[in-house]
């Protein structure tokens, strides 16, 4: 295992009390404001189990120091220096550290969920020390590296990223932003990485044995001499090319529909009459996994099947029923669901980028039973890029998260419908109806045309 600080018990650090903290946060909130005050420099510090939450410390000095089990949410850490700091288990929730210095660090066990980490240097480094003469200097000139192992990642935005060398095992990186991360020679085994973003992101000699890359988009990437031994790459987005030259022997793929243990027609005859008897007869489809790329289904009944990690790009949904449809992280690029039926769908961390929605149903579905429930259509973290979703009717519909980005919303109605963070850039806004819709942080400024509030 790589060497990380914490395990160099003769490493001197002063420890700083939570009163004295208070006092370098105040003198540095002056220095940010130019006020006055100064810079904080906490160099060679143990600072553990202190309370920064919501501190703004961009540009400060954490050389060295030990934040093991610090409370740093919601804080404002840009370009601030963390060179071979000890961050194990240390709460960065949805803090900002977009081009800090993390060379070297351990962050083992550390939760950096929703944290923004644009162009974060997450390289090796030298384990640093005070020397005799008070200054920083090498404990050893042993290349230690950047430790991420069973740290929470997860939806953090890592754009542009250098993690060259990082060890990043049984890390949580789900929904997380990684494009053009420079991820050379990283070792990301055991980790999960559904619904990832990796757009661009350079992977050569990186180690992806048993990772989780459902729904991960993989466009562009850099693979060259990559080891991909049991990994999950069903559902992800990726060209056929993708892989040339890669040994995939041992990864998980889709399966064609051959692989059914009875015809695709005889499957779905099953399941309409388990649909039609309120599933007395018959039985339940379960497409899961399968490649169905370009299947022809337009006006078929298939209320409730799954389609779990599907992919369906450019296939022909035309008014299909796909009422309670399970078909999260399903790829459903360029397919035609024009009219389609798609009341209660699960269709969450799907991809519909480049699909047609015209005049589709996304409404809630009332289930009966001891009470009556409503179930709402689930697009969280769907991929709605230039997707035409005219006269689309997505009331009450859960969109948290959605990428509808050059999205044609012409006439569709999004009436209390959950829009929290989603990104509408550029998208067409013309009658749209976002009445009682929850638009918490989402950013209006870019649409164009005028929509009904």
């Amino acid at each position: 295992m790589p060497r990380s600080p914490h395990e160099d018990t003769f490493i001197q650090r002063t420890p700083l009390t939570q009163a004295e903290l208070d006092q370098v946060l105040a003198h540095h909130q002056q220095f940010v404001r130019r006020t006055g005050g100064d810079r904080a420099k906490l160099v060679m510090m143990d600072l553990s189990g202190l309370d920064f939450r919501g501190a703004d410390l961009s540009d400060a000095e954490f050389s060295g120091s030990k934040f093991e089990g610090a409370n740093l949410s919601g804080c404002t850490l840009n370009r601030c220096n963390f060179y071979s700091t000890d961050l194990r288990r240390a709460d960065m929730t949805g803090s900002e550290l977009s081009r800090a210095d993390m060379r070297g660090a351990c962050l083992s066990g550390a939760i950096l969920t929703e944290a923004i980490m644009i162009e974060t240097d997450l390289r090796d480094g030298v384990m640093i020390a005070n020397g005799d003469d008070g200054e920083l200097k090498p404990v050893s000139y042993e290349v230690t590296k950047t430790v991420v192992s069973t740290a929470k990642l997860n939806g953090a935005n890592l754009t542009g990223a250098r993690m060259t060398n990082a060890v990043c095992q049984q890390t949580d990186l789900s929904d997380a932003i990684l494009h053009n991360a420079k991820l050379i020679r990283c070792d990301l085994s055991n980790s999960d990485l559904t619904g990832c973003s990796l757009v661009g992101a350079d992977l050569t000699g990186a180690d992806l044995t048993g990772v989780t890359l459902a729904g991960a988009d993989l466009t562009g990437v850099t693979v060259e001499r990559v080891t991909l031994a049991g990994t999950n790459l069903v559902g992800a987005l990726f060209e056929p090319y993708t892989f040339d030259g890669v040994d995939l022997s041992t990864a998980r793929l889709l399966r064609s529909a051959n692989s059914l243990d009875q015809p695709l027609e005889d499957v779905l005859r099953r399941h309409l009459r388990w649909v039609k008897s309120n599933g007395r007869d018959g039985k339940r489809a379960d497409l899961s996994e399968l490649d169905l790329r370009q299947i022809e289904l337009s006006g078929a009944a298939l209320s409730a099947v799954v389609m779990r990690c599907t992919s369906l790009r450019q296939a022909d949904l035309r008014g299909a029923q796909l009422a309670m449809a399970d078909l999260s992280l399903a790829d459903l690029r360029e397919a035609d669901l024009t009219r389609a039926d798609l009341r209660g769908a699960n269709l969450q961390r799907a991809t519909l980028s480049g699909a047609k929605l015209v005049a589709v149903r996304m409404t809630p579905v009332a289930i009966s039973g001891a009470a009556t429930m409503s179930w709402k259509a689930n697009l969280m973290r769907s991929r709605l890029f230039e997707c035409d979703l005219r006269q689309a009717d997505l009331s009450g519909a859960n969109l948290a998260y959605a990428d509808l980005t050059r999205a044609d919303l012409r006439g569709c109605t999004l009436a209390e419908a959950n829009l929290t963070q989603a990104n509408l850039k550029a998208a067409q806004v013309d009658d749209c109806d976002f009445g009682g819709a929850d638009l918490t942080e989402v950013d209006l400024s870019s649409v164009m045309g005028r929509p009904k509030l």
